[in-house]
């Protein structure tokens, strides 16, 4: 095969990187050793919903690229959510200043560059943090997300089900953590027990296991994350007065300590996106783009029903205008399942140091295409702010192959002030809506009976064996913290939810689809996801009430905040 020539390389990178439409600007080629400012590398802004992959080794860059494209996105009109794990990405909200380097750099690439702002909202996952508190409720947040937060297993899993679709039945509304605390408590007590007889019944030891881990995620102070005022996702996509794309940041200052939280989380904004959202077709630009970063997060021990939900997930919420890119280090951080969905690579150096290293170096060359480059040795030796890129382009075809140089972000690449963040939050439209906390009437209150005591009427006797295990709860609190208990030492009687509360279900049900075509897929698709114990409950309740606990992707539910 003959050599091509520099120029022929350069050429072709021209060629490939010529599209009509609007575009996200990523740099300029880098051919030979040499930089080329007359061989852009951009991005359709219109492929954007097909997905992509930022991936590289620790401090090549990977966190300055995603801050560079959130600004171009914010610019062309479209909402960016980002997950702001180091913080860094607060500097959104302060222009940079330039210095000689900077200037050099960007005039090498060809590159226009002046100090700017965008508009930024910051939020706090329930408040742990300086941003708009962000919060779910349990019975939106679902069972197969809430299972993942636990670790439970697959029997587990299902017997959590159960009780979501017990709730559900009996309009017993799970806002809180106590409030699943308190179902479970009654449905293992002598008077509440029987109710789910029909359903197959909830073992003891099982509902004790479940018991346990809602109560180390109240120890480790998760409750805060899950009640009311719940967030609404649509204000993820909101544009500024003068028309940019509003960059939500997500502030996750203890990431570290409650991973999997914060990765399941995050995943529960992208189902409740793909529920809420209208089916839109191909569009000029999407209408959101998310930032996934540390995405391995949410792929470490997954169960099979968890990554085809993922997978589902991000085959489908394309064509409802939101495009999603994970932010890892190598590609193998991510099942092939959803890689192969991710149109749009953008790949930092690797690192080749031990034979697993190497190993991951060559899986991620064979996900390229044939270049005219030897990638093994480029993706190795790229310096900081270097990627090697091919994307979609406006034809639905792979670009070719181009190391690149990097654009410089506008905006500061590091954390804005404190008094700018805090004067932001202040200043939000978001903070009178979310910023404090609700306790409504729920089912905690519906079971111990408090409801009945704030209206004077009398609250009934304690239903057998709930003191027993609210005495198990205290116990294992205080094993966990090394401290006394801040428990009440005797739980509120409690009554048998009434016929009256179990006449209507709280939600309301899904309308029949037709067995065949793309509805019967996504169907299967969702029962897989929902597991074996849900859908062998469904096969006995029937296809109607079947159809109403396939809740969502991820089972999730419809909110009372709408």
């Amino acid at each position: 095969m003959a050599i091509k020539s520099t120029a022929d390389k350069v050429a072709t990178i021209q060629k490939g990187y010529t599209l009509e439409g609007p575009t996200i600007e990523l740099g300029a080629a880098i051919v030979d050793g040499e930089v080329h400012k007359d061989a852009p590398v951009r991005l359709p802004l219109a492929m954007m919903n097909r997905h992509g992959l930022v991936a590289g080794a620790t401090g090549t860059g990977k966190t300055v690229t995603l801050h560079m494209m959130a600004e171009q996105l914010s610019a062309a009109g479209v909402p960016v959510f980002l997950a702001d794990i180091k913080g860094d990405l607060s500097g959104l909200a302060t222009a940079a200043t330039g210095s000689e380097k900077l200037m050099d750099r960007t005039a090498g690439i060809g590159q226009p560059w002046t100090g700017k702002t965008f508009p930024v909202e910051f939020l706090a996952l329930g408040g742990d943090g300086n941003g708009i508190p962000v919060r779910a409720t349990v019975t939106s947040f679902g069972p197969i997300l809430l299972s993942r937060v636990m670790e439970l297993n697959d029997t587990q899993e299902s017997s959590l089900q159960l009780v979501f679709h017990f709730a559900d039945k009996n309009n017993l509304e799970l806002i809180d953590l106590k409030d699943l605390r308190a179902v479970i408590q009654f449905l293992t007590s002598a008077e509440g027990k029987d109710e789910l007889q029909d359903l197959g019944g909830l073992s003891k030891s099982t509902a004790g296991v479940i018991l346990r881990e809602l109560i180390t995620l109240e120890a480790q102070g998760m409750e805060k994350f899950f009640g009311e005022p719940e967030f609404d996702t649509a204000e993820l996509m909101r544009t500024a007065p003068d028309g940019r794309g509003v960059i939500t940041c997500l502030e996750l200052p203890t990431l570290q300590t409650k991973p999997m939280l914060f990765s399941t989380f995050l995943m529960w904004l992208l189902a409740d996106l793909f529920d809420d959202l209208p089916e839109a077709g191909d569009l000029d630009k999407p209408k959101l783009v998310f930032f996934l970063d540390e995405a391995h997060l949410l792929f470490n021990g997954a169960s099979k029903a968890f990554l085809d939900a993922i997978t589902t997930t991000v085959r489908l919420i394309r064509s409802k205008g939101v495009g999603i890119f994970f932010v890892t280090q190598t590609p193998k951080d991510v099942p092939a399942e959803v890689l192969g969905q991710l149109a749009n690579r953008v790949q930092h150096a690797l690192r080749a140091y031990t034979p697993e290293d190497a190993k991951a170096l060559k899986a991620t060359v064979s996900t390229f295409p044939m270049s005219d480059y030897d990638l093994e040795e480029t993706l190795t030796s790229a310096g900081i702010g270097e990627a090697v890129i091919t994307v979609m382009n406006e034809k639905g075809a792979p670009t070719p192959v181009a190391l690149t140089r990097l654009r410089a972000p506008e905006s500061v690449m590091g954390p804005s002030a404190d008094a700018l963040i805090s004067s932001t939050v202040a200043g939000s439209a978001l903070l009178p809506k979310y910023g404090t906390a609700v306790d409504n009437v729920s089912a905690y209150e519906k079971i111990s009976g408090k409801a009945a005591a704030d209206t004077g009427a009398a609250a009934p006797a304690p239903a057998a064996g709930t003191s027993d295990v609210d005495a198990e709860a205290r116990r294992i609190e205080e094993e966990i913290l090394g401290r006394p208990s801040s428990r009440p030492a005797a739980a509120p009687g409690r009554q048998k939810p009434s016929q009256e509360s179990r006449q209507e279900p709280r939600q309301p049900q899904r309308q029949p689809a037709d067995d065949g075509g793309m509805a019967g897929d996504l169907a299967g698709a969702l029962g897989g996801a929902l597991g074996g114990g849900l859908k062998s409950m469904a096969r006995s309740l029937g296809t109607q009430l079947g159809r109403e606990l396939l809740r969502g992707v991820f089972g999730t539910a419809p909110k009372r905040r709408r």
